[in-house]
């Protein structure tokens, strides 16, 4: 798999946020993300876009995957080489600096592709086509776990009026594209897409793990090659184990 790395990047804004010593968004993986690891099997290359800090790229390898994650951040990428030294996973992760709008994606080649507050961080006709290319890069089994800002965050100017007084990110202004609301799902269900939906939402949120605390409105998709029908359950009560069928 191609893919042209961007060596013209300067600093980003979230720099400082990734050198803290507590990275900002945390090391936890996203929720429904940990939830699906936890429960089905893995093997294969994921793509972790717009990785950040790390802390979907480490979950998708303590999983099994071989990761390749990408972010315009060299503190970030930094960080991810960091961890996989200390947690010996060198050999199943590889961090790459790259504008996500600029990566060749092979068809049917990647297992697992997550993209967390990435897609909205481009403008929405970029948005859109790299949301494309990354259904058409999944294999027969693959899987696609994406997160965006909606319209229902504070940070967006045309936010419901009740949520105008809430608490914003310190990195709102890196947000360039809210979803509106279904604009993530009616992408997943469309034709070309050949997904098929494991569990879509869209809810407001409070984050605590970057800056002052602060509400944010998120969609949030985990959807698999259409035909795959894996045997996952979402989530499970707790000390509940998933039972085979």
């Amino acid at each position: 798999m191609s893919k042209k790395a961007d060596n013209s990047i300067g600093e980003t804004q979230f720099d400082e946020a990734y050198a803290r010593s507590q990275p900002a968004y945390g090391r936890q993986a996203s929720s429904p993300l940990v939830v699906f690891l936890g429960q089905t099997g893995h093997q294969g290359i994921a793509w972790d876009l717009g990785a950040g800090a790390g802390r979907d790229t480490m979950a998708i390898a303590r999983a099994g995957y071989h990761v390749h994650c990408f972010d315009r951040s060299e503190k970030g990428l930094q960080r991810i080489r960091q961890q996989a030294m200390e947690s010996e996973l060198e050999d199943r992760i590889k961090a790459t600096r790259a504008d996500i709008r600029e990566l060749e994606f092979s068809r049917d080649s990647l297992g697992l592709i997550v993209a967390t507050t990435v897609l909205d961080h481009i403008p929405a006709a970029d948005s859109r086509k790299v949301f494309r290319e990354l259904t058409g890069a999944l294999n027969d089994h693959g899987v696609i776990y994406v997160e965006v800002h909606t319209t229902d965050d504070p940070g967006c100017k045309d936010c419901p009026p009740q949520f105008r007084s809430a608490p914003v990110s310190e990195t709102a202004s890196a947000v360039v594209n809210y979803f509106e609301p279904n604009r993530l799902a009616e992408w997943a269900v469309h034709d070309e897409s050949q997904l098929r939906i494991l569990h879509y939402e869209e809810r407001l949120e409070w984050d605590t793990t970057h800056g002052p605390h602060h509400l944010h409105g998120k969609a949030i998709l985990l959807a698999e090659r259409r035909g795959a029908h894996r045997l996952w359950r979402g989530e499970l009560p707790a000390g509940e184990a998933a039972q085979p069928v």
